[in-house]
Formats: C-alpha cells, sequence, structure tokens
C-alpha cells in the first residue's frame, strides 16, 4: 500500500466494516460481493470498493471477499493486530464505566491504571485497578509502556493533563473533554463530544418531524 493520504471519511467507515465483517465470520459466511456487503450496510458498493482500494483492493473478479481475510485485513490497518496499554484520567461514572467495558480487551485495549485528583477515591478498586493520586501519572505511564490515555475530566483540567503527557512518551489521547488539545504533532487525539452526538440526533429528530409536517400542510393527508 502506498503511503497516500488516506481521507478521515474512509478511515472513519472503517470499524464500520470491520464491525459488519465480524459478524458475517461469526455467522459462518465464507466471501461477501461488494453489493451485498452493500445491502447490509447501506452503503453503496461503489463507496465500499472506492474505499478498499485506498488499501489495495482485497477482492477478485467475479469472486467477490474472502470475509475472513478482509476482516483480518481491516483488523491490521486499525492496529487491532497489536496491544494498545491505555490509562483513564478521571475516575467518575463516565471513566469507572470505560472501565469497566470488558469489549475492548477483545479488540487489543488494555486499561492498566486510572488517575484521579480527589483524595477521597485514591486505593479504591474499579476492576483490577487501584484509583491513583495524579502526582505518579508521569512515571506510572512511562513505567508501564502506556501508548494511550483517556480523558474524562472537566475542559479546564484536560488543557493542563495533556501538556504533562506530552512529555511522556504517549501516542494517542481519547478526549472526552469538551475542550481541542495543542499537543505536539507525534500524538494523535480522537475528540469524542457526547453531547455533540446527541444535539445531532435532536437535529436529525426535528428534521424528520418538520418533514413530516410539511407533508401534512402540502394537502397529502386525504381528509374524509
Amino acid at each position: 500500500m502506498d503511503n497516500k493520504e488516506i481521507s478521515q471519511a474512509v478511515i472513519g467507515r472503517l470499524p464500520r466494516y470491520f464491525r459488519f465483517l465480524g459478524e458475517l465470520k461469526d455467522e459462518g459466511v465464507e466471501r461477501i460481493s461488494s453489493q451485498e456487503l452493500s445491502d447490509i450496510m447501506n452503503v453503496t458498493a461503489s463507496q465500499i470498493r472506492q474505499d478498499f482500494n485506498n488499501f489495495g483492493g482485497f477482492g477478485q473478479q467475479g469472486y467477490g471477499y474472502n470475509v475472513e481475510y478482509l476482516y483480518e485485513e481491516i483488523g491490521r490497518i486499525l492496529g487491532l493486530d497489536k496491544t494498545h496499554n491505555l490509562i483513564i484520567i478521571g475516575a467518575g461514572n463516565l471513566g469507572q464505566a470505560l472501565a469497566n467495558y470488558t469489549n475492548f480487551e477483545r479488540r487489543g485495549f488494555l486499561f492498566k491504571g486510572i488517575f484521579d485528583c480527589n483524595p477521597s477515591l485514591h486505593g479504591k478498586r474499579i476492576r483490577n485497578m487501584k484509583i491513583m493520586p495524579m502526582e505518579q501519572l508521569e512515571d506510572f505511564v512511562k513505567a508501564n509502556e502506556i501508548d494511550m490515555a483517556v480523558l474524562t475530566i472537566p475542559k479546564a483540567s484536560a488543557v493542563k493533563v495533556a501538556g504533562r503527557l506530552s512529555g511522556t512518551g504517549i501516542r494517542g489521547i481519547w478526549n472526552f473533554a469538551h475542550v481541542d488539545l495543542n499537543v505536539p504533532d507525534g500524538i494523535q487525539v480522537e475528540n469524542v463530544h457526547l453531547s455533540d452526538s446527541l444535539m445531532k440526533l435532536a437535529y436529525n429528530i426535528n428534521r424528520f418531524d418538520n418533514e413530516t409536517l410539511s407533508c401534512f400542510d402540502s394537502g397529502f393527508i386525504d381528509e374524509k
């Protein structure tokens, strides 16, 4: 595969391909065409082929795609053929919920520690981890080869914590704080704004309601 720039839109679809292919593999499906995958995923067959061509294609003319091979290759592209050591910073409700979500481990994401600035939480256990004070953050990251940090803290604290992480060798930050982080180029940041997603849902509901009302207003309803 060439070292060409892949669009974020394509990258954003890869986890969905991986999930659907995993389900097909578990169901015993051995091969699938782009059109069959299109019907399942509600993505056009042309878009699927274009996406896969960014990474070499994977298919054969007249045969389609080998499901298990394609699943493994997309997993490799996503970096799921290796394990990733993570820490959580922020032991509130969201941080605890993420720590207790065991499905991450199936994908190779291993939580190694959880930190919080609240002394009353220090020493308490979440699954197999003790909540640790922030003073131990840098030493723990370096000693345990942590490559990802999950931030579930207020935005005022997130900027400062991101700065501290920048000097530890961390590779990525999964950021749930409502703030854009300024980090060195070698650190990748994935922002998750839960309220943005909820507002998008509200917009789509509102748009659907308005379209339905416009049908009524246009006289499509036959009043007897």
